[in-house]
């Protein structure tokens, strides 16, 4: 016996997170019962599980890295009809994407079907580096670089201490490259980090994504995980 939400992602349904709120909304049924405590547990092999009333199926798992463009959903699905980071993905299976990269922001983010995987990633105890190239706005003195490094206030609570480091500086245009590296993941932290000291973000990449980068890929190109790689970042979040 296992917990619903967990059986759930572990179909490929969504993530553990999302299968909750699915239980919570009425859109689980289990032997014909409507499920809303997040406490219930099943038999996956032995009961007849319904998701919005389609019968739960475990799909097999599969992992993709995508280099998504910037002006792109990191969704599974838009209401308002624009393009996501799925509707890249060749594939007949229910993926959607580990955690998020904004919409105006490019780079690395994979997509797959493994609710467990996903959801090992996404917790905030694993620290998984990800790494991005800014663009920013003027030249970042060395006290305020240092200040990036250190931890600056956010909304009231102060960044991890991260890698940072000035790439390139246009003295013409005003305007500076700035590598970050960072194991939290915060809405738009990379951003507001450089808010934060004055120097407002252009143009943002995000390059590698633990042990992945964008290289071979181009934007809105993909490919799948090798074993290798999904076993290096399954390792990665349970150390």
């Amino acid at each position: 016996m296992e917990r619903l939400q967990k059986i759930i992602a572990a179909a490929g349904i969504s993530s553990r997170r999302k299968a909750e709120k699915l239980i919570e909304d009425g859109k689980v049924q289990v032997n014909g019962e409507t499920v809303t405590e997040l406490g219930r547990k099943a038999d996956a092999a032995r009961d007849t599980i319904l998701v919005d009333g389609v019968p739960l199926q475990k799909e097999s798992p599969v992992y993709y890295v995508l280099y998504k463009p910037s002006g792109v959903i990191s969704s599974a699905k838009d209401e308002a009809g624009r393009k996501t980071v799925v509707d890249y993905i060749d594939t007949d299976k229910r993926i959607y994407p580990v955690g998020r990269l904004d919409y105006d922001t490019s780079g690395i983010i994979i997509l797959t079907n493994d609710g467990e995987f996903a959801n090992a990633l996404m917790h905030p105890k694993y620290q998984i580096e990800k790494a991005y190239l800014a663009k920013v706005e003027g030249i970042p003195s060395r006290q305020l670089i240092k200040k990036l490094q250190n931890g600056i206030p956010i909304e009231g609570k102060k960044t991890a201490p991260a890698f940072v480091k000035v790439r390139k500086t246009d003295q013409r245009k005003g305007t500076s490259l700035v590598e970050i590296v960072i194991h939290e993941g915060r809405n738009r932290q990379v951003r507001k980090m450089f808010d934060a000291i004055g120097h407002p973000v252009l143009k943002l990449r995000r390059e590698r994504y633990g042990v992945l980068d964008t290289s071979g890929l181009n934007a809105g190109e993909y490919r799948e995980l090798k074993p290798h790689e999904v076993k290096k970042l399954r390792d990665s979040a349970v150390t």
